[in-house]
């Protein structure tokens, strides 16, 4: 879910960036140059998300399975 667009679904790239406390998440279509922001997003940081890879591969896991309400930190099991 996007605030931007709504619902995007099909083969997409999600892009992170971890700020001091939060972290932004965006999707595109793959191969297109528009960048939606995740609703939800940015997101505090929990604190067992001790690398920034970590953190990203827990928010793409969360992606692959859907996020039709959007980013919250009860979608990443981190």
């Amino acid at each position: 879910m996007t605030d931007e667009v709504g619902v995007i679904t099909g083969d997409l790239t999600v892009a992170t960036e971890l700020g001091p406390r939060q972290v932004r998440v965006w999707v595109q279509y793959t191969g297109a140059e528009e960048w939606y922001e995740v609703t939800g997003s940015p997101l505090p940081v929990p604190d067992a998300a001790d690398t920034g890879m970590r953190l990203h591969q827990a928010i793409v896991a969360a992606a692959a399975t859907g996020l039709p309400t959007g980013l919250t930190s009860a979608a990443l099991p981190i």
